[in-house]
């Protein structure tokens, strides 16, 4: 090591931007790489987000349609073949309410469960959720079970 190869300590100088606007000598002075007028070579300048150099902005062009309705109620739907598959895989016996959906990831625990009626339902079921189809609920009913509304 001598004076003419010192170097800083790996990692220890982050700062490698080209320093603009320091004098016509280090060549990046007068508009500091910004060029000529407008706004981008203002000081505070920053570009709206949608910002299409005054033509109209694509947000803005593109016509709007229809509405959400801040009421609506959004059912996780759970169907007969569904429960089915949980009575043939032994995980359910007689009773199938919020807990069992939870854990089989058919639902979380704040989501509003509606049972459906796609499939057949074999087994004798109590079955909780807040809403039935009514092809649902006869469906559970001619198997033996019982629909509970929660």
């Amino acid at each position: 090591m001598n004076l003419s190869n010192l170097q800083p300590a790996e990692g220890s100088t982050h700062n490698q931007n080209k320093r603009l606007g320091r004098g016509e000598g280090s060549g990046k002075g007068g508009t500091a790489a910004r060029g000529h007028k407008g706004a981008k070579s203002r000081s505070g300048y920053s570009k709206k987000i949608g910002f299409e150099g005054g033509q109209m902005p694509l947000q803005r062009r593109v016509p709007k349609f229809g509405f959400t309705n801040i009421n609506r109620k959004e059912y996780e739907g759970v169907n007969l073949d569904t429960l089915q598959a949980l009575v043939d895989n032994g995980i359910v016996t007689d009773a199938v309410d919020m807990t069992v959906y939870v854990t089989n990831r058919l639902a979380t625990k704040n989501e509003i469960v509606k049972i459906l009626g796609r499939g057949e339902l074999k087994a004798k079921l109590k079955v909780s959720a807040h809403k039935f189809t009514a092809t649902a609920k006869a469906a559970i009913e001619a198997a033996g079970g019982e629909a509970v509304t929660l």
